[in-house]
């Protein structure tokens, strides 16, 4: 079973940073990848970010991109998403979860489990 825990939300100001993690357990599989996801409300859920175990090739989408960074702590079966130069429109619930085998897509669709979730609020 696998199962997955976000932390390290909170409230910044704009400009601030944030790292969130994503400690994973029960993942006996060979090839997959884990995604962060985000909800603001009234809003559909969107892909910000994913890296794949087996080489650790990491995307990104354009809303993000050259301010978050994503990576993996092998030892600890842990992903990490860095957010530096946050803005109010990065407030929302951030998600991560597991899609396997891993296709390298920020499609929510195509991930099968998924964390409880975790609040980031950018205001000043």
């Amino acid at each position: 079973q696998v199962q997955l825990v976000e932390s390290g939300g909170g409230l910044v100001q704009p400009g601030g940073s944030l790292r969130l993690s994503c400690a994973a357990s029960g993942l006996a599989l060979d090839y997959w990848a884990i995604g962060w996801f985000r909800q603001a409300p009234g809003k559909e859920r969107e892909g910000v970010s994913c890296i794949r175990n087996s080489d650790l090739r990491a995307y990104y989408a354009d809303s993000v991109k050259g301010r978050f960074t994503i990576s993996r702590d092998n030892a600890e079966d842990t992903v990490y998403l860095q957010m530096d130069s946050l803005k109010p429109e990065d407030t929302g619930v951030y998600y991560c979860a597991v899609e396997a085998p891993a296709t390298m897509t920020l499609a929510p669709r195509e991930y099968e489990f998924w964390g409880q979730g975790i609040q980031v609020t950018v205001s000043s």
